[in-house]
């Protein structure tokens, strides 16, 4: 649940349809397992977007990207990991993940209008 009074990004995306998956999202996933202090949000981070790209679930890496450099991530670094995963998940999804931070970091890189 977000503490800011605004709508969680679970809650926007799928609050509507699915309020408890945004519960679980928000309260679970992104309240408990990433709060754990076994690992840094930065490993958890790199271990998601590994996790993403070797399933193709190139929806959710968009923002995993993002929370990644956030999290203290390069985008060298996760370019890196994208084409370490080319032998292990498979050139397909490499080549679709390399699309997807390609733009996710092109994005950020323009001036807001």
């Amino acid at each position: 649940m977000s503490t800011t009074g605004e709508p969680s990004t679970a809650q926007r995306l799928v609050g509507d349809i699915a309020p408890k998956l945004a519960e679980l999202t928000d309260d679970v996933l992104f309240g408990d397992v990433w709060d754990r202090p076994e690992l840094a949000r930065r490993d958890r981070s790199l271990i998601t977007v590994a996790s993403l790209v070797t399933n193709g679930s190139t929806e959710q890496l968009v923002g995993h990207l993002r929370l990644a450099k956030q999290n203290g991530l390069t985008e060298a670094e996760l370019v890196e990991a994208i084409v370490h995963l080319a032998f292990y998940a498979g050139w397909p999804r490499a080549m679709s993940a390399i699309a997807v931070a390609k733009r996710v970091f092109a994005d950020e890189k323009q001036p807001n209008e």
